[in-house]
């Protein structure tokens, strides 16, 4: 099935064509009406007439998470802010959050491409769509519920957590397609099976999964547990949320929906690579009405490849992302940067400036423990002050970045040091 045969299967010169007409229209609008980015522009005497072929994206210049916090909040708006209808922000990390703004039509927008990646997933108007994605300032729960509405499915807008509430649901209620983390329908399956039902019994059609780093193996298990197929979905809050890129039937890397995101693959030095050569993905939206991006800077590692699929769509697919080229991780689905783990050890006395972040897979879930540094004072035989401190200074965290995890105190000068770069994060899961 195909949602929009329109423009998923559209002629590659016909596309370019229209990528190239909402390029120009972008440009002039942020020109006009975002004096950040008309700065910019001027800064590398690059005005909207210069702007002939899809070439000339490449003398545009990239944008960075930096650059949208420096406009906290609403700096990046290309509308007066009566016409932004919903808002919604990434963590944040060194301070401010990245804000992200959204017009009706943006809205709209959301919905249509998110209707044709679900319509990938084979969902139609007579299923049940259970949403564990959360709900909120984070875009991870809205994108599936709106590509939904437009279909005209049932959305079941449970969001996160609730497990043996989510099982019971799944029961009750006949959902046929889920949307969850990979880590947690795993968990889902296993506490299923603990409250004595078999997941491959619950008559799903269809797994929509994105939010973290995943492999095949993953993916298979998941598969063989709910006895259905199971598609990735790829999206950033910067950018519109998920809906950018999703999987066909073929799985042979995810369509990004080009008539909305014109995507490139860059090196580390910022040169552009050729299709199948793996680097960093940047994005430019094409038809965000109220706050076009340019040129984003995703840090999220892929290739492209601009082939025809085995499912009749021309749009290009963006193979699989395995990594990240900055320190982000990504912990049961929620962004986690060390510099925010920092921050909440520097406001507690009595620590050393030294700690480190170990990342597992030891089942199913994701689990992070951070090792922290005490000072000879407080690091004593006081088992009752210690563990006051370690549990204080996982509620820090937990607040910090709205995930709980494990603690471990050590003594002065036992953390590795470097006369380099320190190592802050081991990232023990093999994706």
């Amino acid at each position: 099935m195909i949602w929009n045969e329109e423009m998923e299967c559209i002629s590659r010169d016909d596309l370019k064509e229209l990528q190239l007409k909402r390029l120009q229209e972008t440009i002039k609008r942020v020109y006009e009406n975002v004096p950040y980015y008309k700065k910019k522009l001027e800064e590398n005497n690059i005005y909207p007439e210069d702007i002939e072929s899809l070439e000339d994206i490449k003398r545009l210049p990239y944008t960075t998470k930096e650059d949208l916090r420096r406009v906290y909040p609403f700096g990046m708006f290309a509308v007066p802010k009566k016409e932004i209808i919903e808002v919604h922000t990434s963590s944040g990390t060194t301070g401010k959050p990245v804000v992200s703004s959204y017009t009706k039509e943006d809205i709209e927008i959301w919905g249509e491409v998110m209707a044709r990646g679900l319509t990938m997933m084979g969902v139609t108007e007579d299923d049940i769509i259970q949403n564990t994605h959360g709900y909120g300032l984070f875009t991870g729960g809205f994108g599936v519920h709106y590509g939904a509405q437009r279909i005209g499915a049932t959305v079941i807008p449970i969001s996160t957590g609730q497990t043996r509430r989510q099982i019971e649901i799944m029961k009750d209620f006949g959902t046929t397609v889920m949307i969850f983390t990979p880590s947690y329908g795993l968990y889902l399956s296993e506490v299923a099976e603990e409250e004595g039902y078999n997941p491959r019994e619950f008559q799903l059609k269809a797994i929509g999964f994105g939010a973290e780093m995943w492999t095949e193996e993953m993916r298979r298990e998941l598969e063989k547990r709910f006895n259905a197929p199971a598609f990735n979905i790829y999206g950033l809050t910067e950018i519109i949320g998920p809906g950018v890129a999703m999987e066909c039937p073929e799985k042979d890397g995810l369509h990004i929906f080009e008539d909305h995101f014109y995507p490139e693959i860059i090196n580390s030095k910022g040169e552009p690579l050729p299709p199948g050569k793996r680097g960093e993905l940047v994005i430019t939206t094409l038809t965000r009405v109220g706050m076009p991006i340019i040129r984003f800077r995703t840090k999220d590692i892929t290739s492209i490849n601009y082939t025809e699929c085995g499912c009749g769509r021309t749009l290009a697919r963006i193979s699989r992302i395995t990594g990240r080229a900055d320190d982000m991780l990504k912990v049961r689905g929620v962004s986690v940067f060390p510099s925010q783990i920092e921050k909440a050890l520097l406001k507690i006395d009595g620590l050393q400036p030294h700690y480190q972040i170990i990342v597992t897979r030891p089942h199913l879930m994701d689990e992070m423990e951070v090792k922290v540094e005490t000072s000879a004072e407080v690091f004593s035989d006081d088992i009752g002050e210690m563990m006051k401190l370690q549990k204080k200074i996982e509620e820090y965290i937990q607040d910090e970045i709205g995930l709980r995890v494990k603690v471990t105190l050590v003594e002065p000068k036992t953390l590795p040091r470097s006369e380099g770069k320190a190592v802050r994060v081991i990232d023990k899961r093999k994706f």
